[in-house]
């Protein structure tokens, strides 16, 4: 049989009996890192009727939707071909200044300059990550951490190592001996009502860490996205906002928790090296974020006393934190521990020895109410007794009925 032939007379070969091969393998992160248990969670929650601590989900019917829609049209207004436009890397002049401006006001002085546009602050993240770290890097964590943090440190192959921590989070003499023996490439910290703990690092550890930092020359890597979301205490100062840290910290921030998390609107202040070399990785990424829903968040800046709408979501929060704390003591098995968070959108428990988490959930998932076991946050060996509680997703009312199913779960689970 003569071989096929193409239009321009070059023999094509026949594939009537070519042997069928397997495509070559993933990638090795790919296949190193697993996905998200939280993810898992929530899909098993999604039903109906289910009440969930798990998810760290803003309340959607705290939503400024009127707002959020009247800017929208405001972007289509004003100019429909920009919105619908390409836009440059480091997003829309006008957002850019107005999270400079917010910066600048709570302390840290910023300029659109210093600010890049993010797809969410996770992809700021990854954006840092992919610029700074090299497979066998050491990337230094607080332990427990933020756990798609961990998944991104990953897919970049860096050694992860945890920093001990207290119930006050790192601790900075624990840190100096280990940035001293393993030479990390840089710290990441949630240190203002950190995920999933709750707890906020003080003022004296966060200048103690900048220090240190600067002494041994690492990058810091400050993640904020719950900041402000503050129900009482003091504001601490940003880590960047610290002595040692200016030359090296990239802070990432998030509209998500403060507007809505459907915009996927992030940003990342960085000094100019990094961030420069950020935005060359975002190219490679998406080129920009959304045209039409960063005017949109700019007109809302413009046009809506943010500040006035998280107070109110605050004030919320706060009602919706206590009626879980005054709660959780019938709730879960004698012995048990939790924190007691000023802030952000979670609490920290510990069972008593002889209990297990994961076989807590297993009873609470049958009666209609869930939360996320604690080990997956950990580095290395975790603690089967922690668990996160999430307070923010529903009423008062329903969180105290939550805590009655979750009182049948522990009756059941022994």
């Amino acid at each position: 049989m003569r071989p096929l032939a193409s239009p321009e007379g070059v023999p094509v070969p026949s594939t009537a009996a070519a042997p069928h091969s397997p495509p070559p393998a993933f990638a090795a992160r790919a296949r190193a890192v697993a996905g998200s248990p939280i993810r898992e969670i929530l899909a098993l929650t999604a039903r109906p009727g289910v009440i969930s601590f798990a998810g760290g989900l803003p309340a959607p019917e705290l939503f400024d939707t009127e707002g959020l829609r009247a800017a929208y049209d405001a972007a289509f207004a004003v100019s429909a071909s920009r919105a619908l436009q390409y836009s440059t890397t480091e997003g829309a002049p006008e957002l850019r200044e107005a999270v400079a401006a917010r910066a600048t006001a709570r302390g840290l002085e910023t300029t659109a300059d210093d600010v890049l546009i993010t797809t969410g602050s996770q992809q700021a993240l990854a954006l840092i990550t992919s610029t700074l770290v090299e497979p066998g890097d050491v990337v230094l964590v607080e332990n427990p951490t933020y756990l798609a943090a961990l998944q991104c440190f990953g897919m970049a192959g860096a050694r992860v190592i945890p920093v001990p921590c207290d119930d006050q989070g790192i601790r900075p003499d624990a840190l100096e001996e280990i940035v001293a023996r393993e030479r990390p490439k840089l710290l990441y910290s949630v240190p203002t009502f950190q995920n999933p703990t709750g707890r906020t690092l003080p003022g004296a550890r966060r200048a103690a860490v900048a220090g240190i930092a600067a002494g041994r020359g690492l990058w810091l890597v400050e993640d904020d996205p719950y900041g402000d979301l503050r129900f009482e205490g003091a504001e601490v100062p940003w880590l960047a906002a610290h002595p040692g840290a200016e030359d090296r910290t990239a802070l990432l921030g998030s509209f998500s928790k403060i507007m809505a998390p459907g915009l996927r609107l992030g940003w990342l202040r960085a000094p100019a090296a990094l961030r420069r070399a950020a935005v060359v990785t975002k190219q490679a990424a998406d080129l920009h974020t959304s045209t039409v829903d960063q005017l949109a968040a700019a007109h809302y800046l413009r046009e809506v006393d943010l500040d006035a709408h998280v107070a109110t979501v605050r004030t919320a929060y706060r009602a919706r934190r206590d009626a879980l704390l005054a709660g959780l003591g019938a709730a879960l098995p004698a012995g048990s521990a939790w924190n007691r968070p000023e802030g952000g959108m979670f609490v920290w428990a510990r069972l008593p020895e002889g209990h297990d988490a994961t076989g807590l959930l297993k009873e609470a998932i049958s009666r209609d109410v869930a939360f996320v076991p604690g080990a997956p946050f950990y580095t290395g060996t975790p603690d089967p007794r922690t668990l996160r509680l999430s307070f923010t997703t529903h009423t008062p009312e329903e969180i105290e009925e939550g805590l009655a199913r979750l009182t049948q779960a522990a009756a059941a689970s022994g």
